[in-house]
């Protein structure tokens, strides 16, 4: 049974780490959406988890970043353990985030991701120039989202850069960092 829960740095920080290593490999902290979380700290309270018989199997990390002037959340990496892949946990992971951030209150959301899995969460594709990411990026690749806000508010336009405020060094954070520079 896949029960989802939020983020216990001290409990699954080493087992989240160890679950991007299996389905990303050492090469994750080269891509662009690294950039976005090398100097953010993630949300544990946002972040979900899908658990299967006490083992974590998936998650999806959430970021508090800034689109120009809009602070927003950055969702991602998205990881199910390869031997869970098709069982639905990647989509329930991300909706459980997703749901996550609007009770908390916050109005936008982006990702790097595929459209065609996406769109559906209600994800659109940014306009061509109107994020710009910390690197090379496609561009059809760089997804937006409305999360507290009336679905006609426009959606941010910008720099992504991350919270001044977000260099709080949390379990997960530390050995991120440690692993990322050590890695990149």
């Amino acid at each position: 049974m896949i029960s989802i829960t939020h983020e216990i740095p001290d409990v699954h920080g080493n087992a989240i780490e160890a679950l991007f290593d299996a389905t990303f490999g050492p090469g994750h902290f080269a891509k662009t959406a690294e950039r976005v979380r090398e100097y953010s700290t993630s949300i544990p309270e946002l972040t979900r988890v899908a658990l299967k018989d006490d083992k974590l199997v998936g998650v999806c990390r959430v970021w508090p970043i800034s689109i120009g002037e809009t602070p927003a959340l950055f969702f991602g990496p998205i990881a199910v353990s390869p031997e869970c892949q098709g069982e639905a946990i990647g989509g329930a992971v991300t909706q459980a985030s997703l749901q996550a951030a609007k009770e908390a209150g916050w109005t936008f959301g982006c990702l790097i991701g595929d459209p065609k899995y996406f769109c559906r969460f209600g994800f659109e594709i940014a306009e061509i120039g109107q994020v710009q990411m910390p690197g090379p990026q496609d561009l059809a690749r760089v997804m937006l989202i409305r999360l507290a806000v009336s679905p006609d508010q426009p959606l941010p336009a910008g720099r992504v850069t991350f919270p001044r405020d977000a260099r709080r060094a949390e379990a997960t954070q530390i050995r991120y960092l440690q692993r990322a520079k050590a890695e990149g």
